[in-house]
């Protein structure tokens, strides 16, 4: 990838760690999909189904873990 999109993982706080966090989820699915009409057609297929949206959490909830454990590692160091 050429293009840096994340120069680093350090946080000034915990809301600006859970923002990376999704930021990492909405990157993941760009990138893995990376045509934005065909994202744009499979959203209404997954925007009404809770248990896809249980399933974003979760995503969003290991990239948030992430996250504060390099900001861990950072400030121990």
């Amino acid at each position: 990838m050429a293009n840096t999109w994340l120069p680093t993982l350090k946080n000034p706080d915990l809301q600006s760690g859970y923002d990376r966090a999704i930021m990492f989820s909405r990157m993941e699915v760009k990138l893995t999909r990376p045509d934005a009409e065909i994202r744009r057609k499979l959203r209404s297929d997954y925007e009404k189904d809770a248990s896809v949206l249980i399933d974003v959490s979760a995503v969003v909830a290991a990239n948030f873990h992430t996250v504060v454990a390099a900001n861990k590692y950072w400030s121990n160091t």
